[in-house]
């Protein structure tokens, strides 16, 4: 695929920065951190896109299926970074999201560009991962991206919901997606260096996407993500402190009440909220499909 790199968005050329090699260093980074106010506006203006993917993203993952990340460069690492993050962040399994980079896992620390121009990889990658019941999310700021494009179209041909983020209006990646969301931040301060505004709206757009799902799937009660793995010591005491929160008690109650439901924050916190012991917080929350709020609720008909 031939790509008229001149008709593309991001890679025009700003105006603001064509001085950026003369100008002082407060100056040069003031010119960047202005460019960066954008990026927010720009994603706010695809919101309503956004609420639409998150909402098909947890009605999959509902009904067992799985969220897929893929894309090339940059884009590819942020769907590798975003997926990490859930297991411990959420509790879930590290195959509930997962992240497919062109090139392979080395491909994250050492740059393989060639690999973008691959639509029979990016085909291959998806069709040995997939079923019809998961989500594919492809990710590309020119939305031209030959393997991510196949990736797409390969994931819709096998039944997959899928999802574009890119930062080129009317791209082909956007034309084999079921939602396209294309947050337009310009011409990056460094013509074409993609990895700066346009990596930061996929960033957000992401964080929104895998939040917004996780959310919708009880993991988080109130503001709290009740479901996160308690890993190291700052993380126990974090648990102990969002017990805490929850139940509007001191953390020697709440640490007291963590260790009786073997580390479960949710279960420590419907034990305490409902005021029954850790085994009939643990039926409600079986009963209520891990939603802490419908759990509190069923503990305290009894």
């Amino acid at each position: 695929m031939t790509v008229d790199l001149k008709r593309l968005v991001t890679e025009g050329r700003l105006q603001e920065s064509l001085n950026i090699d003369q100008v002082p260093t407060e100056e040069m980074v003031r010119i960047i951190n202005e460019q960066d106010k954008q990026v927010a506006l720009a994603v706010e203006r695809e919101l309503p896109r956004i609420a639409q993917a998150v909402d098909l993203i947890a009605a999959r993952l509902r009904d067992g299926g799985r969220l897929f990340y893929v894309g090339a460069g940059t884009s590819g690492r942020l769907g590798v970074l975003d997926a990490s993050e859930i297991p411990p962040t959420y509790g879930t399994s590290p195959e509930l999201v997962q992240g497919i980079i062109a090139g392979g896992p080395e491909a994250v620390f050492r740059t393989r560009e060639g690999a973008e121009d691959s639509r029979e990889q990016g085909a291959a990658d998806i069709a040995e991962r997939v079923t019809a019941k998961d989500v594919v999310v492809g990710i590309a700021a020119s939305g031209r991206t030959p393997y991510t494009i196949a990736a797409l179209e390969e994931a819709r041909r096998r039944g997959c919901a899928t999802i574009a983020v890119t930062n080129n209006p009317g791209s082909a990646l956007a034309a084999a997606a079921d939602i396209a969301i294309a947050p337009v931040v310009g011409p990056e301060v460094v013509m074409g260096s993609t990895r700066m505004k346009a990596g930061t709206a996929q960033k957000m757009v992401l964080n929104m996407l895998s939040t917004g799902a996780m959310i919708r799937l009880g993991k988080v009660y109130t503001n709290l993500m009740v479901d996160m793995q308690a890993s190291n010591e700052k993380l126990r005491q974090r648990a102990i402190r969002m017990v805490a929160l929850a139940a509007e008690t001191d953390e020697e109650t709440a640490a007291r009440a963590l260790g009786e439901a073997g580390g479960s924050v949710k279960q420590a916190i419907v034990a305490l909220v409902a005021g029954v012991d850790a085994a009939a917080a643990r039926e409600a929350l079986e009963r209520a499909g891990g939603l802490v709020r419908q759990a509190i609720a069923l503990a305290q008909q009894k």
